[in-house]
C-alpha cells in the first residue's frame, strides 16, 4: 500500500535531521527540480552539490501543518539550529507516486522566544 503524503514529507525530515542524504536522493526523481528565494529551478545534482550539507546544525524540525491534496502538499515546519537560532517556512511539495518531483521553499521569519522576529533591512 502506498504511503501517504504527510508520511514521505516526515520521513523526508527524518533523514535530513539523521543527515542521510542517501535516503533524501532515493525519495526524489530522477528529474527533481528545486526552487528557493535563493534558488531557480535547480535540477537534483545541483541541488544535492548547492544546497545539501551536513545537517547536524539542526537541533529540529517541528512539522507543523501538513495539507495534503492529490499529487501535491504543503508543510509548514519551525526549525531551531543547535545555536539556538529558529525560523518557520513552508514548502510545496509535488509527487509522481511515492517520490517527490519537485520542492518550492518559502522562507518565513526568524522566531525567537515565541515571537517573529522583523528582517533586517
Amino acid at each position: 500500500m502506498p504511503r501517504s503524503k504527510a508520511d514521505v514529507i516526515r520521513a523526508i525530515f527524518a533523514a535530513y535531521l539523521a543527515n542521510d542524504r542517501a535516503f533524501v536522493e532515493a525519495a526524489f526523481t530522477d528529474d527533481f527540480r528545486f526552487s528557493s528565494p535563493f534558488d531557480d529551478n535547480l535540477d537534483k545534482p545541483a541541488y544535492f552539490e548547492r544546497c545539501w550539507r551536513d545537517t547536524g546544525w539542526i537541533a529540529q524540525h517541528d512539522l507543523e501543518t501538513i495539507l495534503s491534496e492529490g499529487d501535491t502538499a504543503f508543510v509548514t515546519y519551525h526549525c531551531t539550529s543547535r545555536d539556538g537560532r529558529s525560523f518557520r517556512n513552508t514548502e510545496f511539495f509535488r509527487f509522481a507516486g511515492d517520490r517527490v518531483s519537485r520542492v518550492e521553499v518559502y522562507f518565513g521569519p526568524s522566531w525567537q522566544n515565541g515571537a517573529f522576529q522583523p528582517a533586517a533591512r
